[in-house]
Formats: structure tokens, C-alpha cells, sequence
């Protein structure tokens, strides 16, 4: 069995052992695992990968700090998470855009607009968000519209392989940006936040997978 096979059985346990110890709230098992799913990703792209390109550490490095943050149920770390995560939207969305050599950017605002809709109809309907976080909240509803924008348009213009893993990838991250969003300001069930992380892993696996794709085919 090679190394890869195996870095994605060890990728698969990791996950599972992270979304049972979010379900049953147990904090030192998720101070462990939650990091631990974006260490074995990084490791498992860096024996897959034929490029190793620095915005995927990126990516995923700002994501894990992101996650470790998000833990503690403290304000001020949530916050810095939070400018912490526009960051990494930021880094990701570029890092899209540049693999899929995306120059109209036309289709990528209409295929924008459906998300805009129902994340800022959701938002403008609450009023329990904080100064602080309101405005962030607005860049961050605008960043995974954008980024849902550019895989819808992807898919539609260009159905491949790699348009398909995108799009499973940033309808995960869509679904669980949802999710959370629904967790802090409307409904707390115990199930959400198994849900969330299992779209997490799961997003970032079908990233991984996307990326694999396209730096494959340029090598070939």
C-alpha cells in the first residue's frame, strides 16, 4: 500500500475521531484532531502533489489557525479568527482563479448573485450581531458569494473533472458557512456542529482533490 492510500485512511479516521468529539463536546480530543485534519492534508498533498505549490500550505495553514481559534468559546478570539478567515478566503479565492486562469470575470458576478441573495436575505434579518462582527460578517457573506460565483460559473462554461470537485468543494463550504451562521444567530442543535465539521473535512479534502487535478494535467 502506498504512502498516499494511507495518508487518506489516516485523513479519514482523523476526521471521523474530530466530528464524534464535536458531537459529545469533548474539548481535548477536538484541541487534538481538529488541527491534526489540515496537518495530514498538508502532508498528503506534499507526497501526491508534482508542484507543491506554497498557496495550498497557505490556504490550508490559515484554515488550521482559523479552527484552532474558533475552539474556545472566547469573543476576542473569535474575532481575530474571523479577520484571520477573510485572509484565508482571500488567499483561496486568488489561488482559484489563478489555477482555472479565470479572465471573464462577467459570469463569475452573475453566477455570484443567488448566493448574495439568500446569505445577505439571512443576514439583514437578524439584529443580534454586534458591531464588531457586522461588518466582517459583510465581507465574509461577500467572499463565499464570490467564491461560489466563480465554481457555479466554472461548472456551467466548463464541465470537467475539475469543475466538478470545485464545485462540490464550495457547495460544502456554502453549506457550512450556512450552517454556522444559522448555529450562532438563530438555533443551536447539537447536530450542527458534527454536520459543520464533517463539511469542513470534507470541503477540504475535494480541494485538495481539485488542485491535484489541474497540477497533474499541467505536468502531463
Amino acid at each position: 500500500m502506498n504512502k498516499v492510500k494511507v495518508l487518506s485512511g489516516i485523513l479519514l479516521v482523523v476526521a471521523l475521531i474530530e466530528v464524534i468529539a464535536e458531537y459529545f463536546k469533548f474539548l481535548p480530543l477536538i484541541y487534538i484532531f481538529k488541527p491534526l485534519i489540515s496537518i495530514v492534508l498538508m502532508v498528503l498533498y506534499w507526497h501526491s502533489s508534482p508542484k507543491r505549490d506554497i498557496l495550498f500550505f497557505l490556504t490550508i495553514i490559515t484554515s488550521l489557525i482559523t479552527n484552532v481559534l474558533f475552539i474556545p468559546n472566547n469573543l476576542k478570539l473569535i474575532f481575530i479568527g474571523l479577520i484571520v478567515f477573510g485572509f484565508h478566503r482571500l488567499i483561496n479565492i486568488f489561488y482559484i482563479l489563478k489555477v482555472m486562469k479565470t479572465k471573464d470575470f462577467i459570469p463569475v458576478i452573475l453566477g455570484s448573485v443567488p448566493f448574495l441573495i439568500i446569505f445577505f436575505y439571512i443576514f439583514f434579518d437578524t439584529d443580534l450581531l454586534s458591531k464588531e462582527v457586522y461588518y466582517i460578517m459583510i465581507i465574509h457573506n461577500s467572499l463565499i458569494s464570490l467564491l461560489g460565483g466563480i465554481a457555479l460559473s466554472h461548472y456551467v462554461m466548463n464541465d470537467s473533472t475539475r469543475s466538478s470537485w470545485l464545485l462540490i468543494c464550495v457547495l460544502s463550504f456554502v453549506t457550512l458557512h450556512f450552517i454556522i451562521f444559522i448555529e450562532k444567530f438563530y438555533i443551536q442543535l447539537q447536530i450542527f456542529r458534527p454536520i459543520a465539521m464533517s463539511l469542513n473535512a470534507f470541503a477540504y479534502y475535494a480541494f485538495y482533490k481539485f488542485i491535484l487535478i489541474i497540477e497533474r494535467s499541467n505536468s502531463n
